[in-house]
């Protein structure tokens, strides 16, 4: 009954219109989300499969551009003429500088593609033509071709492993031969045949570097944290793209991943691709955020009805109980202001009724109080020293009879300027600095009364001397210590003010007799003896200005001096 009772009123009128219609909107947007991500799933699923053949087509474009290169010889029956004939000498020359080489430059600049393109030849007649790379992998800087004799290779396992079958003339194949595994390369390996007499006069071999081949798989057109490997016919990793730039297994089981494939034909190999989930995660999560932001209009808009149904008696009482809450918080100039001549419109009126009288009761009790305060605080600053005018008075008189003439100038100065700063043209607070000059003044009109006998040290923070402060609170503590500090024939006193956090604090401090605990109670006990009436005094101006929270907090013991300290907010 209670968490029913804490319900507003509005919500009272409108939750079970909302709740019925949470229901029917969750309901139709969970339908609408699980199909959705199930069609989203098999759509991105077959966009990712649409783009590895992609993949693989490019694949097949540039092995079929090598393929080119290597049909451009066989099918040139010029090029078969002229290795037909074993004739030396000139027959020899004219063959390679005028169809051969020239066959073999305009082959090297068919593709932009770095590729090595040998020619061995069963023709020993011709010269061979070949470099010497040092271990290093030619296709890296240039493209070239060379020719040599098959002699060269006929003793290769390679070589002789070569199924070319005879009812297939001109058959090719890809295959990783002599250097091209440690290169990084792959050749395509083609018999040259003369067509006329269907006979064999040589071998093409078109070196190319794999990621020439492969530069179309990238992991990135898949997707983030995607995998792309390339197998080859035996099942070994020929090249992976991957975020992490490593070599994976060639068979992968993680739970995680879908598995997608595609064969590269021509080559033998198969390009795989490991998916992970969370790739259609993030299209779920589109798609579960799209579903939620249509039901949260949806509901939305169905629930502004009933919103509408309930709005106009719940802004009305709201309007009640948010100024019910305003007086709560002192804020009595609230009112409310209702059309019409129904219930809510009397409790309306009563209500700027009572708030009237309230804020003129509070406004007659608040200034009464605070004249109140204020005749006591002027009261008791009447109360500081009466009597130190009659003894400085005194003292100025024995000057003039003693004719010390420069200590009665010093005096008579330190005089008025103490009473000009007391009466501070009427004003109950002064700034720091002014309190301290007139302490000053103070100390030094005692200074001339007891000679050598009185040390006064100062420790004054600059900081601090330009906020505010009630006047006529240093003085008192000082002549008390004047007063009832002395132990021996001299007294030290130590003027200490500085900042602390939000505060100010002032502390004098004297080497003198010191106070029990006793007395300390005494002078502090709002009704107590007249001992330590100028600290009270202090103490309670300060309190009537700030707050308790502030005033003067006395330490000392017996024989070893007091410490009488006041703080004060920092205010300016």
């Amino acid at each position: 009954m209670r968490r029913m009772g804490s319900i507003p009123f509005g919500y009272k009128l409108i939750l079970p219109y909302v709740l019925c219609l949470l229901i029917a909107v969750l309901t139709v947007g969970l339908f609408a989300y699980a199909h959705s991500v199930n069609s989203l799933r098999e759509k991105t699923r077959e966009n990712l499969q649409g783009t590895l053949r992609q993949m693989r087509d490019n694949i097949r474009y540039r092995t079929d551009d090598i393929e080119r290169i290597s049909n451009s010889l066989y099918y040139n029956y010029s090029l078969q003429n002229a290795l037909r004939r074993y004739d030396q000498g000139w027959y020899s020359y004219e063959t390679m500088t005028r169809t051969l080489m020239p066959a073999l430059e305009n082959l090297l600049n068919y593709t932009a593609s770095n590729i090595g393109l040998s020619l061995y030849l069963q023709n020993e007649t011709l010269p061979e033509v070949f470099y010497k790379d040092g271990g290093q992998n030619p296709l890296l800087s240039t493209k070239r071709y060379e020719i040599y004799h098959v002699q060269r290779i006929q003793d290769a396992d390679w070589y002789r492993m070569l199924e070319f079958s005879g009812n297939l003339p001109g058959l090719s194949r890809w295959q990783q031969i002599l250097r091209d595994q440690e290169d990084g390369n792959i050749s395509l390996l083609q018999r040259l045949d003369d067509v006329q007499r269907g006979k064999a006069i040589g071998l093409v071999r078109v070196a190319v570097q794999i990621k020439d081949l492969l530069d179309s798989v990238d992991y990135r057109k898949i997707g983030e944290y995607s995998t792309l490997v390339v197998l080859d016919d035996n099942g070994r990793i020929v090249m992976q793209s991957s975020p992490e730039g490593t070599i994976a297994a060639s068979s992968r089981t993680e739970p995680g991943e879908l598995v997608l494939s595609e064969s590269l034909h021509g080559l033998g190999w198969q390009l795989q691709a490991y998916i992970p989930y969370s790739l259609f995660d993030q299209s779920a999560n589109e798609v579960r955020r799209m579903t939620l932001l249509v039901c949260l209009v949806s509901a939305v808009v169905l629930a502004a009805l009933g919103i509408w149904v309930s709005g106009y008696f719940s802004r009305r009482i709201q309007k009640i109980v948010g100024s019910l809450n305003a007086f709560h918080d002192g804020d009595f100039h609230k009112r409310i202001r209702f059309k019409g001549n129904d219930e809510l419109a009397q409790i309306a009126i009563a209500f700027n009724r009572m708030g009237s009288n309230m804020e003129e009761l509070i406004h007659k009790n608040y200034v009464a109080d605070l004249q109140k305060k204020e005749a006591e605080l002027e009261s008791l600053q009447a109360q500081i020293n009466p009597h130190f005018l009659y003894n400085t008075l005194s003292s100025i008189n024995r000057l003039a009879q003693f004719g010390d003439i420069d200590k009665l100038h010093i005096m008579v100065q330190e005089l008025a300027k103490f009473y000009r700063l007391s009466l501070n043209r009427g004003e109950i607070l002064t700034t720091v600095g002014k309190e301290i000059e007139h302490a000053k003044a103070y100390v030094a009109i005692q200074c001339i009364k007891y000679g050598e006998r009185l040390s006064v040290y100062y420790d004054i923070d600059p900081e601090v001397l330009e906020y505010a402060t009630v006047k006529l609170i240093l003085q008192p503590l000082i002549e008390n210590a004047l007063e009832h500090a002395w132990f021996g024939a001299t007294l030290g006193i130590r003027l200490v003010v500085a900042k602390r956090d939000s505060e100010i604090v002032f502390k004098v401090i004297d080497n003198g007799v010191g106070m029990n605990a006793d007395i300390i109670r005494q002078i502090m006990a709002p009704e107590g003896p007249r001992i330590g009436y100028g600290i009270r005094n202090v103490d309670s101006r300060i309190k009537l200005h700030h707050g308790n929270s502030y005033g003067v907090i006395i330490a000392s013991r017996s024989g070893i001096g007091a410490c009488i300290q006041i703080s004060i907010p920092c205010r300016m």
